[in-house]
């Protein structure tokens, strides 16, 4: 059961009691260290950063529940991951109630305005090269992330949004220690970020990268946060935070000299006024005995990740066959997934999305005809029909893989109450779109490049493509899985698409393969998505079973990582596992409330 709302003052009394109840390291505000795993009674974080772990479990410490903590990691990662999080963006959180033993979503988008339409990124009848259009106020959409905090604590929280914010505030205001990931990731956007003033007044101090170990503070953060958090997010959304905004859209602060052709955006009051957080049904997939719970559409993570769990299942058990026979079989059920994502999957509002079907027995079955052990399908791959499933049959041309921004982070939050939260959220790629609002403390996103600029193939439907006060089509996927209608494990990544491929492989690894989840989120990775080559880890490529997939057909290319995902668990005798990267992106944070009794 939940606890109840807490009036201010039996807050205070709250705190006042839980001090001695809160480690030294706690008290004098030190972060945890960065360890990829947890395991203990009370409640569970695990996300990319310690001291946005840490916020989240300094509030679940003092009484709060899995979506208090949740919203105040997520503020937390607003400072501490800038370029991937922040209320300038938006994201999907999907929550398990342990009173009613049911899973819920909310679908924080964000939107374009809406005066846009398909020419959004045309000009001049072609369009826009991706560099071009990601820096300007044409890639912004509306905010989904402040409404999202809002939506998920009026619902199920049990602290208001002024209270969970209170953890971001002190860490923006007393800085955090900048690390080389952080650096790294403000040098990969030094041009853009020097041709908006105030974009390098906050993040280039001095002109220069930020040192690694020095202090890196956000004041201006800070008070926007204390703004949000003493007038509500409609501030945001009505306010003069909106104005602000919309100003910076409207007319992106560039500096002349830099000779940076900022477009001006379409995003007007009126379009953020009108944002609504949309609560979803989520998507459902049985397979081998568990619940398979995730994100429905403007997402795609959920259909994505529940049709390829449908092939694999159609086609035996992934826990019997080889080690490349396992491998071989995830790529190809994600190559036969995404081929159908392309085709199918939009914003409801605007497009029709059979998402019931593409999860159906049926469909899964005729496309995991497709799937031959011996031999690896060339992409790109036709998709199939959902509403008329036939064995290996397919609904036209093929549809090619569109870009998207590998940036984003994911938490994940249990309580002691066994409610638990899956959240991802964004800002599209890292750095978003490279404008922090004057003032403010925070980059805008640059969500509206993930539509197609044009239609992916000449010809066939696309379901992605701009229109007035949509929300562009996602990879994100936050999990929650239920054995017998308790939770056994939630997941989630960043990594643009390659987040669909990483929790396939992570539940997988989970379920099938006999990994435990710190071993599962820490396996070398590949990811297929109907190209012609599957990217993979240097780990990767270098396992034996490399030749074996060759063998097959399968094709690689080299990236340095994919994704950074994180987890929790719930083991039989009601402790949790919390666990996260180990390596990637600098390596994740775990923590437990009591990692013993």
């Amino acid at each position: 059961m939940r606890p109840t709302r807490i009036a201010p003052l039996a807050l205070t009394a709250a705190l006042l009691c839980a001090t001695a109840a809160v480690p030294a390291q706690a008290q004098t505000g030190a972060p945890p260290g960065k360890v990829p795993e947890a395991v203990g009674w009370g409640g569970a974080v695990a996300s990319v950063d310690a001291d946005a772990t840490a916020a989240g479990l300094e509030v679940l410490r003092r009484g709060g529940n899995a979506v208090d903590a949740a919203v105040a990691t997520a503020a937390a990662l607003g400072v501490t991951e800038p370029y991937s999080a922040g209320i300038g963006g938006g994201g999907f959180f999907v929550y398990y109630d342990a009173r009613s033993g049911r899973v819920s979503t909310l679908d924080g988008r964000e939107v374009t305005g809406r005066t846009a339409d398909e020419t959004l990124f045309l000009e001049n009848g072609k369009p826009l090269a991706f560099a071009d259009a990601v820096t300007s106020g044409l890639s912004v959409g509306v905010p989904g992330t402040p409404a999202t905090w809002d939506g998920a604590l009026d619902r199920w929280g049990s602290r208001d949004l002024d209270d969970v914010l209170k953890p971001a505030v002190k860490l923006a205001d007393q800085g955090f220690k900048v690390d080389r990931t952080f650096q790294e990731q403000t040098e990969l956007n030094l041009t853009r970020f020097q041709a908006f003033p105030d974009t390098r007044k906050l993040f280039l101090p001095g002109g220069q990268l930020p040192v690694v170990g020095s202090t890196f503070r956000n004041p201006e953060l800070a008070a926007t946060y204390r703004e949000i958090g003493r007038k509500g997010v409609q501030t945001l959304y009505k306010g003069q935070l909106a104005t602000d905004i919309v100003n910076t859209i409207q007319h992106p602060p560039v500096d002349p000299a830099s000779g940076w052709n900022a477009r001006p955006g379409k995003v007007d009051r009126k379009d953020l006024a009108d944002y609504r957080v949309i609560p979803r049904q989520p998507t459902h997939q049985e397979y081998r005995g568990y619940d398979v719970y995730g994100m429905a559409p403007a997402s795609s993570g959920g259909t994505t990740v529940g049709e390829a769990l449908g092939i694999l299942e159609a086609k035996g058990d992934l826990g019997k066959v080889s080690s490349t026979q396992y491998l071989h079989r995830y790529l190809e059920s994600s190559r036969i997934a995404f081929a159908d994502r392309g085709r199918w999957v939009g914003d409801p509002a605007f497009v029709k999305v059979p998402t019931r079907q593409l999860l159906s027995d049926a469909f899964t079955s005729s496309r995991a005809c497709l799937l031959d052990p011996d031999r690896a399908l060339t992409s790109p791959l036709a998709p199939g029909d959902p509403y008329h499933p036939a064995p290996c049959a397919t609904a036209g041309p093929a549809v090619p893989e569109t870009y998207e921004g590998p940036s984003t982070t994911h938490l994940t939050v249990a309580d002691r109450w066994g409610n638990v939260v899956a959240y991802t959220l964004t800002l599209e790629q890292t750095g978003g779109s490279g404008i922090t609002v004057p003032g403010r403390g925070f980059l805008l996103n640059n969500e509206l490049t993930d539509f197609s600029f044009a239609p992916a193939t000449p010809g066939v439907p696309d379901p992605n493509l701009p229109g007035p006060a949509k929300r562009p089509r996602s990879s994100i996927s936050p999990t929650i899985v239920l054995k017998d209608g308790r939770p056994f494990v939630a997941v989630g990544s960043p990594g643009g698409s390659t987040i669909i491929t990483t929790v396939l492989q992570v539940l997988l690894g989970r379920l099938d393969r006999s990994l435990t989840l710190e071993q599962a989120i820490a396996a070398p990775r590949a990811s297929q998505r109907n190209t012609a080559a599957s990217v993979a880890e240097p780990a990767f490529l270098a396992q034996p079973e490399r030749s074996g997939l060759e063998a097959l057909g399968q094709v690689f290319a080299a990236t340095p990582e994919i994704g950074a995902a994180t987890g929790v668990e719930r083991l039989p005798d009601g402790r949790w596992i919390a666990a996260a990267e180990p390596t990637r992106r600098g390596g994740g944070s775990a923590a437990v409330v009591h990692p013993s009794r």
